[in-house]
C-alpha cells in the first residue's frame, strides 16, 4: 500500500489570494517596513515587520489575538499568508514560520507590487 502525502506548496498566487480574502478566510501578513504599509496595503492584512515575525508568531494565542486582533492560526493552517513588496522577505517570513511549525504557510510572490497593479492602486 502506498501512502502520497501532499505538501501544501510554499506560493500562492494572486487569483488564489483573492478567492481567499472574498471568502472571509485566511490570515495575511504584510512584512514590509512600517513605511511601505503606510503607502498602501492589501486589505485585511496584519502587519508583522519580516524581523518580528519568529517573535510574533511565537506568541500564545490570547497575546497575539491582543496585538493583532485576529486570531492566532492553527499550524496547520493552509490560509496563513505571508507577503512583502516583491516576494522576497516574504518568502523569508514563510521560512521562518514553516521552522516554527506553521507547515503549510505560504508566501504571495507577487506581494504588494503585483497586488496594486492587479487592483489598480
Amino acid at each position: 500500500m502506498y501512502r502520497f502525502l501532499f505538501a501544501i506548496d510554499k506560493e500562492i498566487s494572486y487569483s488564489d489570494l483573492k478567492t481567499l480574502l472574498k471568502k472571509g478566510s485566511g490570515i495575511v501578513v504584510d512584512v514590509r517596513s512600517k513605511d511601505e504599509v503606510d503607502k498602501g496595503r492589501i486589505s485585511g492584512s496584519i502587519h508583522i515587520p519580516v524581523e518580528n515575525v519568529e517573535s510574533d508568531m511565537s506568541l500564545d494565542s490570547a497575546e497575539f489575538k491582543s496585538k493583532f486582533g485576529v486570531a492566532k492560526p492553527s499550524l496547520d493552517s493552509s490560509e496563513l499568508i505571508f507577503h512583502c513588496q516583491l516576494g522576497r522577505r516574504g518568502a523569508a517570513a514563510t521560512e521562518k514560520a514553516r521552522s516554527l511549525g506553521f507547515k503549510n504557510s505560504r508566501n504571495y510572490a507577487g506581494g504588494y507590487k503585483e497586488w496594486s497593479e492587479k487592483e489598480g492602486k
